[in-house]
């Protein structure tokens, strides 16, 4: 379990799994929850780790010295962990995962980056492991392959713990490669001169270098331009880096194409993967010698994904997921009818994701079955889609599309208050996050942007018209992300349910 959880999930997860030992890191953890047992009869054992006493990791670890036990060696088949859901839509469900779900999707997984076998294997662990994602593609992968992990002090420090570790690959979701970008790029705004120029000139003879080369064409000028922008500017970004990075894999959610390529240009290619904790989880992914990006990637070995059209508007190209193969879970915890619910009669997991295969079997993610809606018109809208694009205004740090049923979408921004701070600071006006985001000057000026971001790539109703600026981020903390940082998107909604319809009646 997450240490940055609510004490409510934690009694729920100890109370649903039917644990007889509880773990816990801290004191500060375990005062939360000494109380615990009097309420869950099964718990009958707490051991805090940090900690001295009858009670301790130490006092335990004595026993065990003073009485070995025998190691055991599990079946295939044998239940290894229960990993509990996000919870976005409700009480998190307990996965039941064997030790043949994670070995076969780890050993699937290494088979994708023949290069890690062959070099030093050394990552910086930004993922929580209580995550299935952080725990097969880099705990066990990396015990596999005999290599190393570095421990991200927290989120705030990762920039320079990867300065300090230099990994040769990285394991993390979109976000990280999101702010490095947004970063980068607010940094050259603000130094200008030749220093962006540079900037600029590298990005654009990068991007010229590769239409080119798709073509089978080069031009020598293009060529110049960038050996000057890679050994000047590039090789700068890299040794931010740690200077050692052959690539990264990205999960929980699709990679921008745009940002995911200049990151190729710049050297540091970074690979999209899918998977879902029912799938241990991964279930298709790019490798280092076969990619495309946009997509998600191929099947991973012993693993093969169907698309089901019946699940979806007539007509559409691509349908429901499901995946098939011995990363599929057996099941869910104490919950037979959700099980039956998310699984085909022939065994395969129901994801509630849309896709599609294309004609190399490369993998695309088009949205959520769930997700999506209609407008008062009746044209459907996938909000995940509208959302990634708007993120890359450097305004916006983190955007939620509604409008079920409605006759337009609105959008909720949470800004980059860096960003808006600096503008607001060239324009005179307050330096008060409060302040500037109620101000309808601002409020247009990011619509603006928004909008200018989104004309050409999505149809003209799919554009919100009325915008909603927030003075706070979504957080965990908060209820409004869960710990992988997904969006609670009924909870943001719900909260905001008095603003949203605000927006509708001016």
């Amino acid at each position: 379990m997450y240490e940055a959880e609510l004490v409510q999930i934690w009694k729920y997860i100890i109370t649903d799994s039917q644990i007889k030992v509880l773990f816990v890191s801290k004191p500060e953890i375990y005062e939360k929850i000494k109380d615990f047992p009097k309420d869950i009869p099964t718990l009958k054992h707490i051991f805090v780790i940090e900690a001295e006493g009858e009670h301790s990791m130490a006092a335990l670890e004595k026993m065990g010295a003073a009485k070995p036990v025998p190691p055991q060696h599990p079946k295939s088949d044998d239940i290894a962990e229960l990993i509990y859901t996000s919870g976005t839509t409700g009480n998190p469900k307990g996965v039941l995962l064997s030790h043949g779900n994670f070995t076969s999707n780890s050993l699937a997984g290494i088979k994708m980056y023949p290069e890690l076998k062959t070099n030093e294997a050394l990552s910086l662990a930004i993922l929580p492991w209580a995550h299935s994602y952080g725990q097969t593609a880099e705990l066990f992968a990396m015990i596999n392959l005999g290599g190393a992990m570095g421990l991200a002090e927290s989120a705030s420090t990762i920039v320079n713990d990867i300065v300090q570790v230099e990994p040769t690959f990285l394991i993390a979701v979109p976000r990280v490669f999101n702010r490095i970008y947004d970063g980068l790029w607010n940094k050259m705004n603000k130094e200008g001169g030749l220093a962006k120029t540079l900037f600029v000139m590298g990005v654009e003879a990068a991007k010229r270098k590769r239409e080119l080369a798709a073509q089978g064409q080069s031009d020598f000028m293009t060529n110049i331009k960038f050996i000057l922008a890679n050994k000047i500017v590039f090789q700068k970004i890299r040794e931010r880096l740690g200077g050692r990075l052959m690539g990264s894999m990205s999960g929980s959610a699709a990679m921008n194409p745009e940002i995911a390529q200049f990151f190729f240009d710049v050297g540091v290619p970074i690979y999209d993967c899918y998977g879902l904790t029912e799938t241990s989880p991964a279930a298709a992914m790019n490798a280092s010698f076969d990619y495309r990006l946009g997509s998600v990637g191929k099947t991973i070995d012993k693993v093969k994904i169907v698309i089901d059209k019946s699940v979806v508007e007539e007509g559409a190209t691509d349908g429901e997921v499901i995946v098939y193969g011995p990363n599929v879970m057996k099941g869910y915890h104490n919950r037979p009818e959700d099980t039956k619910a998310s699984m085909t009669p022939d065994g395969g997991f129901r994801t509630g994701d849309r896709g599609r295969l294309d004609k190399d079997g490369f993998l695309f993610i088009t949205g959520r079955i769930k997700e999506q809606y209609k407008l008062e018109n009746g044209k459907f809208c996938f909000p995940t889609a509208l959302e990634e694009e708007i993120c890359l205004v450097s305004f916006v740090q983190q955007a939620v599309i509604y409008g079920l049923n409605r006759p337009y979408n609105i959008c909720i921004i949470v800004p980059d208050f860096d960003v808006l701070l600096h503008y607001a600071k060239e324009k005179g006006l307050p330096a008060d996050i409060k302040t500037l985001v109620e101000r309808q000057d601002i409020i247009d000026m990011v619509g603006e942007a928004i909008t200018s971001q989104l004309k050409g790539k999505f149809g003209g109703y799919e554009i919100p018209q009325k915008f909603l600026l927030l003075p706070e981020p979504f957080s965990v903390d908060g209820g409004t992300l869960t710990q992988t940082l997904k969006l609670k998107r009924n909870i943001v909604l719900a909260k905001l349910k008095d603003q949203i319809e605000a927006l509708y009646k001016k």
